[in-house]
C-alpha cells in the first residue's frame, strides 16, 4: 500500500486509456451520487412532515369528550358530558407511567373575531388556560419574563404570556410589553412574559398569535368553572402512550357513566401512534433509497469488473514476465485489487462531492424562498457518508476480485507466449 513504485504503476495503468477510465469512473460516481441524493431527499421529506408535529412531546395524546353513542344506566344515547379538574387528579393517581397530564381550555382563535384590546389596538388571538407543565410538553423559547407557575394557578392571578404575533399587533415597534395590561373579553390581564415557538416549521402565524393564562384564572374569568376542554397527556419515555390510553379511556367512562363499549364518547388523537407511522414510512423509504442506489452502483461496479478483466488481458505478457522473475501470486493479485480499489474509491468520492454540492444548493434555495410545506433541510448524516465509503471499499474489492484471481492463474510460460 505504501510502495511508491506500486502507486506509479497504478497511475500509469489508469492513465493509459483516459477515456475508458473516465467512463468507468462515471458509472461508480453516478451510482453513489444517486444513493446519497435519494437518502437526502428522503430525509428532507421526513423533516418537512415531522415538522407538523412541532416540538411537542411525541409520546403524547390529546383527549376530549364527544356525544355518547349508547344508552347506559338510564342515561340516553347522544348525551354530552364534560371533563372536570378532578378527572385530571384521578388520572394522575390511578394510571401509572404518565409523565404529564395537562388540562386545557381555549377561547377564540386568531382567525376569528377580535377578542383582545390594548388601548386603541385590537386583535383576534387564541387564548388558552393551561398549567405550568404544558411548556414541558410544548417547548417554547421565553424571550422576556417567565411562563406560568403554580403560584399563578393557586392564587388565580390575572396574568398572561403572549406570543410574538400578539406583541407585533398590540404594541408599537420597540415598545416593551412587560408589565403592561391587555383586555381579554373585557378582563384585564398583566403581561408577565413573551415567547416564540422553538421549532421553525408548522403554522407559525397561529403559534405567534397565542396567549397563555393560568387554567384556574381562565375558568373564573370566562365562566368555565372547573370544566376541562381537553387534556394533553404524555407518558414516560420508556412506555408508549398507545399502550396506556385504553386505561385512561376506561377510567373516564366509569367516572362519567359511559358504556364501556362506547368508543365514540371519548375523542382522542394519538400523537405517538401517528408519529410512529410516519417514522416507519420514512424508514421504509430509506431502505428503498439504499436498495435503488446500490442497484445503480452495482452497474458501475460491473463496469469496473469488465474493464479490469480487459486490463488483465492487455497486461498478460507483463504479468508473465513478473511471474518469471519471481513475483508471487499475491503480489500480482494485490496489484489488480489495489487498482480496482483506487478507481472505485476516487470515482465514488467524486460522486459524494457532487451530491454534497447539490444538497448545499437545494438548502441555499430553501433558505432564500423560506420553508416549504412537507419538505425541509434535505441532508445526510456522517453515518451515511461512512456507510457509502464502506460500500465503495467493498465494491472496489469485489470488482477487482475476479480479474485478480484470473491474473494469478496465468502460467508464466503461457503468458510469455502471448503477443
Amino acid at each position: 500500500m505504501f510502495n511508491k513504485e506500486r502507486w506509479s504503476e497504478i497511475l500509469e495503468a489508469l492513465s493509459a486509456n483516459k477515456f475508458r477510465t473516465a467512463l468507468t469512473a462515471f458509472g461508480v460516481a453516478w451510482g453513489i451520487f444517486v444513493l446519497v441524493i435519494l437518502l437526502a431527499l428522503t430525509n428532507g421529506l421526513k423533516n418537512g412532515v415531522t415538522a407538523d408535529f412541532g416540538d411537542f412531546a411525541t409520546n403524547s395524546m390529546f383527549m376530549w369528550t364527544q356525544g355518547t353513542s349508547k344508552p347506559y344506566k338510564g342515561l340516553p344515547k347522544g348525551r354530552y358530558f364534560n371533563y372536570r379538574i378532578d378527572d385530571v387528579t384521578a388520572i394522575k393517581n390511578q394510571i401509572p407511567n404518565l409523565k404529564y397530564v395537562s388540562p386545557r381550555n381555549q377561547l377564540g382563535g386568531f382567525r376569528g373575531n377580535n377578542n383582545v384590546i390594548r388601548g386603541t389596538k385590537t386583535g383576534a388571538f387564541e387564548i388558552y388556560g393551561d398549567y405550568p407543565e404544558y411548556i414541558k410538553q410544548q417547548p417554547m423559547d421565553i424571550l422576556q419574563g417567565r411562563f406560568l407557575s403554580y403560584s399563578d394557578i393557586n392564587e388565580k392571578r390575572k396574568i398572561c404570556v403572549i406570543g410574538t404575533g400578539v406583541v407585533k399587533a398590540l404594541y408599537d415597534k420597540g415598545e416593551n410589553p412587560m408589565g403592561t395590561y391587555i383586555k381579554i373579553n373585557g378582563v384585564n390581564f398583566l403581561v408577565i412574559g413573551t415567547f416564540k415557538m422553538s421549532n421553525s416549521q408548522g403554522d407559525q402565524e397561529e403559534e405567534a398569535n397565542t396567549i397563555y393564562t393560568p387554567f384556574t384564572t381562565f375558568g373564573q374569568a370566562f365562566n368555565r368553572g372547573d370544566r376541562v376542554g381537553w387534556m394533553a397527556i404524555t407518558a414516560n419515555d420508556n412506555v408508549p402512550i398507545t399502550s396506556i390510553k385504553q386505561q385512561v379511556f376506561d377510567l373516564m367512562k366509569s367516572r362519567h357513566k359511559v358504556h364501556p363499549e362506547d368508543d365514540r364518547a371519548i375523542g382522542h388523537f394519538d400523537l405517538a401512534e401517528r408519529f410512529g407511522r410516519i417514522t416507519g414510512l420514512f424508514s421504509i423509504l430509506s431502505i428503498v433509497g439504499y436498495f435503488v442506489g446500490i442497484l445503480v452502483l452495482m452497474s458501475g461496479i460491473i463496469g469496473i469488473n469488465n474493464i479490469m478483466l480487459i486490463v488483465v488481458k492487455e497486461r498478460t505478457k507483463e504479468i508473465g514476465i513478473r511471474r518469471a522473475l519471481g513475483a508471487s501470486p499475491w503480489t500480482i493479485q494485490s496489484q489488480i485489487l489495489q487498482e480496482s480499489l483506487v478507481l472505485t474509491t476516487l470515482s465514488g468520492m467524486l460522486g459524494i462531492s457532487f451530491a454534497a454540492f447539490l444538497i448545499w444548493g437545494i438548502n441555499a434555495i430553501l433558505d432564500n424562498v423560506g420553508p416549504t410545506e412537507n419538505f425541509a433541510n434535505p441532508s445526510v448524516s456522517m453515518q451515511v457518508v461512512f456507510i457509502a465509503l464502506i460500500i465503495l471499499i467493498v465494491s472496489g474489492l469485489a470488482a477487482g476480485f475476479i480479474p485478480a484471481t484470473r491474473a494469478t492463474k496465468l502460467k508464466p510460460v503461457d503468458a510469455l507466449r502471448i503477443e
